[in-house]
C-alpha cells in the first residue's frame, strides 16, 4: 500500500493547472487520486494528466467528499465559494489547501478558521509569495532585527493594463471585488508577514472603476467587455495598525502609470529599509554615510535557498506536504490570512462609505 499523501482536488481550471497540480505532481510524498469540477471534462481531464491509475472523477464536491479516501483538499474555485466547500473538507476530515484569498467576506474566513480549529484539521492559504527567495531571505533580515521596527510598509501590486477576461475575475458576486482582492491581496500578505504585525487599527480606501468602461482597450489578454467589467480596476488602502505603523496598498489591473510592478513590497524600519525594485535591495546609513545594495540571490549560501530550480509554487506545496505529515504549523496561517481579508473588506467598505472603518468598533463620525 501507498503510504503517499493523498490529495483531492476541487476546482480544476486555470490556477488548478497552472500552479497547484504541477506542483504537487513533482512531489514524491503525495499523489492526487479525486479531482471535482462543474464541467466534467475538465475534471476528466485533470485525472487524466495528473491523477492516480483509478483516480476518480466528480462534479458534485459534496459527493467527492461523502466518498472519501484522500487526507488533504485543495480548493481551487471562485471566490465566493471557498467558505462552503472548505468548511466541509474540514469537517469532512480533511486538511485544506485554499486558494487565495480566503474567503469573499470577513464572516466566511471566520467561519472557516473556527471550522479548522473545531476539527483540528490544518487550513492554510495560497498565497505563494512568501515562498520567493527574495521574501524568504527578507523575512530572515526582518526577523534577526536587521531593519529595526518597522513602522512603514507599502504594498505593490500595480498592473498598467493586464485585466484577466477569463473565468469569473470581472464577476463582482462570485469574486468579491476586482484587483485589490485578487492581486492586491497577495502584497497586503506579503507585507503583513514581513512585518510581523497583524492587528490593524483603521483604514481608509478608494476604489475607481474608470477605465473598465474603454471599449477595445489595449490589454495583455484582450480587449475586455465593458458590459462584463462589473468590479474596480484600481484600489488603494492606507492602513494603521494598532502600535502606529503604517501601510498603504496600491492595486490595480489597468492603471495609466509608466511603472507598474506586482507583489512587492516596501520596508522602512529604524535601523534601515527594503524594497523589490529591480530584485532586492536593502538600504541604510554605516558609518555616517547612507548605502544601498543589491542582494544577489542566485548563488545560494542559504538553507531556504541554493540557487536551485525549486520555484515558489513547488516550495509552497513541499513545506504544505511537510507540514500535514510533521505536524506542523503551515507557512500560512489561517489567522494570518483572516487580517488580510479583514483589510481588504475595510477598504471597499471605506470606499463605498467615504468614512475610515476602524476594528475596535469606534467611528470617524
Amino acid at each position: 500500500m501507498s503510504n503517499k499523501l493523498k490529495i483531492a482536488i476541487i476546482g480544476c481550471g486555470g490556477i488548478a493547472n497552472n500552479k497547484h497540480m504541477p506542483s504537487l505532481s513533482r512531489q514524491n510524498n503525495a499523489e492526487m487520486v479525486a479531482f471535482c469540477d462543474i464541467i466534467e471534462e475538465r475534471a476528466q481531464e485533470a485525472a487524466k494528466t495528473y491523477g492516480t491509475e483509478d483516480a476518480a472523477v466528480y462534479t458534485d464536491f459534496r459527493e467527492m467528499l461523502a466518498a472519501g479516501g484522500f487526507d488533504i483538499v485543495h480548493v481551487c474555485t471562485p471566490n465566493d465559494s471557498h467558505s462552503v466547500i472548505s468548511i466541509a473538507a474540514l469537517e469532512a476530515g480533511n486538511h485544506v489547501m485554499c486558494e487565495k484569498p480566503m474567503a469573499k467576506t470577513t464572516a466566511q474566513a471566520q467561519e472557516m478558521l473556527e471550522a479548522a480549529r473545531r476539527t483540528g484539521k490544518k487550513l492554510s492559504i495560497a498565497y505563494q509569495n512568501r515562498y520567493r527567495s527574495d521574501s524568504e531571505y527578507l523575512k530572515g533580515l526582518c526577523e534577526s532585527g536587521e531593519l529595526g521596527d518597522i513602522y512603514y510598509g507599502k504594498a505593490i501590486a500595480l498592473r498598467r493594463r493586464a485585466v484577466p477576461t477569463w473565468g469569473v475575475f470581472l464577476d463582482e458576486e462570485k469574486q468579491g471585488g476586482g484587483p485589490l482582492i485578487d492581486i492586491g491581496t497577495h502584497a497586503l500578505d506579503l507585507t503583513l508577514w514581513l512585518m510581523d504585525n497583524y492587528k490593524p487599527r483603521m483604514v481608509v480606501g478608494s476604489t475607481f472603476h474608470k477605465l473598465g468602461q474603454k471599449k477595445n482597450a489595449a490589454n495583455a489578454f484582450g480587449p475586455w467587455d465593458p458590459e462584463q467589467f462589473k468590479v474596480e480596476d484600481s484600489a488603494f488602502g492606507f492602513i494603521t495598525m494598532e502600535n502606529g505603523a503604517t501601510i498603504s496598498l496600491e492595486s490595480s489591473w489597468a492603471l495609466n502609470v509608466s511603472e507598474f510592478r506586482e507583489a512587492q513590497t516596501l520596508l522602512a524600519g529604524t535601523e534601515g529599509g527594503a524594497d523589490m525594485k529591480d530584485g532586492l535591495r536593502l538600504n541604510g546609513e554605516r558609518a555616517g554615510r547612507l548605502y544601498e545594495t543589491k542582494v544577489d540571490l542566485s548563488s545560494g549560501g542559504v538553507a531556504f535557498y541554493s540557487g536551485g530550480t525549486e520555484s515558489e509554487s513547488d516550495r509552497e506545496a513541499r513545506l504544505w506536504l511537510e507540514a500535514v505529515s510533521e505536524d506542523k504549523e503551515p507557512v500560512v496561517k489561517p489567522e494570518q490570512a483572516l487580517v488580510v481579508t479583514q483589510i481588504l473588506e475595510a477598504i471597499y467598505e471605506s470606499a463605498r462609505t467615504g468614512r475610515a472603518v476602524y476594528f475596535d468598533g469606534s467611528s470617524d463620525k
